[in-house]
């Protein structure tokens, strides 16, 4: 693979003003353009009036919530409906596809033009030393990776990533496959995203999902939205954050970057949205500097600290003193951090931290806090979200109606794998049940996360890769690294509904496995048969396909999972393959020995068709060492780079939701008919001597290693001096495998050192 991806349909660059609203008749005309266009109208239609209803199939983009009340017809936005045209579109990629083109053609398209070609319609497979993918029976699938995994001198040489779009049926199914293969090597996408969230919020209230519900998020006096951008990356938020600010609730928003629908929200279920008039979103808009967030916060606990000295009662002495350990350590750590620092960090004027401090106790005090990869992504992510936490134990806003934290999770499923127990180092009592029901004594050594994947094939620790889902090659953090990795494998697998880079980065021998995509009708040996997700605030849906699947050789993920698990295990006295793969409840009734939260679940999901978990945190029960929420003193840090460097984040554009890319344009930043731009405040600009639109190399600093990416477009951009801003995938050839954050080991995309330079004529 070359270290750089290629954009050969790239057109002249259209620059225009970035907008101030978001979504509007445009994002209306913009859904059914690629829905119709892909799936046809009647196709299409069916698809769109399913989408996210109680009796259809949960989008598979984001893990926003549905509403419990009664839902649009339209419950969907620009996003969802691009993914669901790319999953219901009937243009096929057949064996004749790969005959005409090799795996050296098909690296010279792009990741835009992969995406347009359709979907996989029957398995392939690259055999040692040849240049094109042919065509394979499932039959001769299963025994070649059984035979590939038996043949390693042990378990541990193989690695099971997943992505968060698998069903928590598929999720179940895999991990227990790969636990009694004898390996805990489950790396999934949330190494990558929410990991410092998870290891953030386990250490301080004991869960490591949000405690708060969509229905609070309505009600809530404050709203905190901090490194997320919902207008891009899941935009049925905006319509929560526009039903809390008609009730009342104030909104502000802590970004480096202005988003568009964070500024104003143009509701296209309302005559007015579609007119594009927007309801406005944010109170107070902090820009704040990149990696500055956690002297904001700390900025915010110190202004308070000394309301609360001066008299003002401000902290919530009654839950301090039953519900919490470490105040004292805390006010500590407050007291020490000096105003100068905390300002010069945060780039944020005191008398803003003030107003902001002022609002967050404003009403009742239901403060809630969302954030996304702009805390998690960065070396001290896990230190600056248990300062989240901190400010939030200060005033009692966890655990008491319409107050709480709300990590924003990414990919749809993404959540309920976790739960399922996707995994590289699950706790003791998921072993336990896990042995206990399945006779058999689970691995309990920790496993790979997605770094130390990287690294482990990279030194022929790990020789077999199979992926359920996702585009590896591109979601992972330094792109040439792990290409080199994954083609040091013997065998590297993909299950996908479409053409990705990631299938052209082979080891030794290559396989593409189609499955069917969440849109299509599944029939089971009971009838169709449904899965479930998990959303972002813990509750589990239902979701079932209608569409006619493309071709038939496509499995179910379920299916190829049964079908790997028969020919590598076989049958035991507890687990019979084929049996679970003909019907879900099945499998559901294996979820619910073993997983707390899912009993009856199958009869509640017939019946109701959600299915609420608990979550102790929300109920003020503490599932950490102590029994106790508890307070962190860790210093404040922000990430310092040498003279003259840049600290650069990646991002989405609007034109793609993770490394699927729809098309090259970013409507909401103005920039029509390119990707390999990289967004630069205009002093900065001008003071590396260059021009907007000049082409520029892009340097990442590591230790003392340079990656050099070339022609880069200049865009000047309202963001902060000495920050910096790219599309990924892309710009993740600048993210040193090495860099990642303490403790959770996520890469740290949001805070990578560069240099600018103008490029060579």
């Amino acid at each position: 693979m070359k270290n750089e991806t290629t954009f050969e349909e790239e057109d002249e660059l259209d620059l225009k003003k970035s907008k101030t609203w978001a979504t509007g008749m445009p994002a209306v005309k913009s859904s059914l353009e690629h829905v119709y266009s892909n799936a046809g109208v009647a196709r299409g239609t069916e698809a769109l009036m399913k989408l996210n209803q109680k009796r259809g199939f949960d989008c598979p983009s984001c893990a926003w919530p549905d509403p419990d009340d009664e839902r649009a017809t339209a419950e969907f936005c620009e996003n969802g409906a691009k993914a669901v045209a790319s999953e219901a579109t009937q243009d096929t990629i057949t064996r004749e596809f790969f005959e005409k083109y090799s795996i050296a053609d098909l690296e010279a398209k792009s990741d835009a033009w992969h995406e347009r070609q359709g979907r996989i319609a029957e398995p392939m497979v690259k055999l040692p030393g040849a240049s094109h993918y042919t065509a394979i029976s499932w039959a001769e699938v299963f025994k070649l990776i059984a035979a590939e995994l038996k043949a390693l001198a042990t378990p541990d040489e193989a690695i099971f990533y997943t992505s968060g779009r698998t069903s928590n049926e598929a999720a179940f199914l895999y991990q227990l496959l790969v636990r009694l293969y004898g390996t805990n090597n489950l790396p999934d996408c949330s190494n990558m995203c929410h990991e410092s969230s998870g290891a953030a919020m386990n250490s301080a209230v004991g869960v490591g999902k949000g405690t708060v519900t969509l229905e609070e998020i309505y009600e809530a006096d404050t709203i905190l939205d901090i490194g997320q951008n919902p207008g891009t990356n899941h935009p049925r938020m905006l319509s929560a954050l526009e039903r809390a600010v008609e009730n009342g609730g104030k909104v502000v928003a802590i970004n480096p970057l202005k988003e568009a629908g964070l500024l104003s929200f143009a509701n296209p279920q309302k005559p007015m949205g579609l007119l594009n008039k927007g309801t406005k979103i944010t109170s107070q808009y902090l820009q704040v500097k990149p990696n500055g967030d956690h002297a904001l916060l700390r900025a915010v606990a110190k202004t308070w600290l000394a309301w609360e000295e001066a008299g003002e009662p401000v902290f919530d002495h009654k839950f301090i003193e039953h519900h919490t350990l470490g105040l004292d350590d805390y006010i500590k750590a407050i007291e020490a951090s000096d105003w100068e620092s905390l300002l010069a960090d945060c780039g944020i004027e005191r008398a803003e931290i003030e107003k902001l401090a002022r609002t967050m106790l404003r009403g009742k005090r239901k403060l809630i806090t969302c954030w996304a990869m702009g805390l998690t992504q960065h070396r001290n992510a896990v230190a600056t979200i248990r300062e989240v936490v901190n400010v939030h134990l200060l005033v009692g806003a966890i655990g008491r109606p319409g107050a709480g934290l709300c990590p924003v999770r990414g990919h749809s499923n993404v959540q309920g794998d976790r739960t399922m127990g996707i995994f590289e180092k699950m706790p003791a009592e998921f072993h336990d049940q896990l042995d206990e029901v399945f006779e058999f004594e689970s691995p309990r050594a920790h496993g790979f996360d997605v770094v130390m994947s990287i690294q482990a094939m990279q030194q022929g620790k790990g020789k077999v890769f199979i992926g359920m889902g996702g585009n590896f090659v591109q979601a992972s953090p330094d792109t040439a690294y792990t290409a080199e990795a994954l083609t040091k494998c013997s065998l590297t697998c993909h299950v996908s509904t479409k053409l990705n880079r990631s299938h052209l980065v082979t080891g030794k021998t290559a396989l593409i496995l189609p499955c069917l995509g969440r849109s299509d009708r599944d029939d089971g040996e009971s009838g169709d048969q449904y899965v479930t997700c998990e959303n972002s605030m813990g509750m589990v849906q239902r979701s079932q396909g209608s569409l006619a699947p493309v071709s038939s050789e496509l499995k179910s993920e379920v299916g190829i999972i049964a079908g790997i698990g028969k020919e590598l295990i076989g049958d035991t006295a507890t687990v019979r393959w084929d049996y679970l793969a003909g019907d879900y409840d099945r499998i559901r009734n294996l979820i619910e020995k073993v997983i707390p939260g899912f009993h009856n679940f199958n009869a509640r999901m017939r019946k109701e068709g959600v299915l609420e978990l608990p979550n102790l945190a929300a109920q003020r029960i503490w599932s950490t060492a102590s029994k106790k929420a508890e307070f962190s003193n860790s210093e404040v840090q922000t990430m310092k780079v040498a003279e003259g460097h840049l600290i650069l984040q990646t991002l989405r554009s609007h034109d793609q939701y993770n490394t699927t890319v729809y098309g090259m344009d970013d409507r909401y930043r103005g920039i029509g008919h390119a990707r390999r731009i990289v967004f630069l405040n205009p002093e900065d600009l001008r003071d590396f001597g260059l021009k907007p639109t000049q082409q520029v190399d892009l340097t990442s600093h590591w230790k003392g290693k340079m990656t050099v990416s070339e022609k880069w477009q200049a865009i000047p951009y309202e963001i902060p001096r000495g920050h910096a801003a790219a599309y990924f995938p892309e710009a993740n050839v600048l993210v040193p495998v090495e860099s990642v954050a303490e403790i959770s080991n996520t890469p740290t995309s949001k805070g990578i050192e560069i240099s600018v330079a103008a490029s060579a004529e």
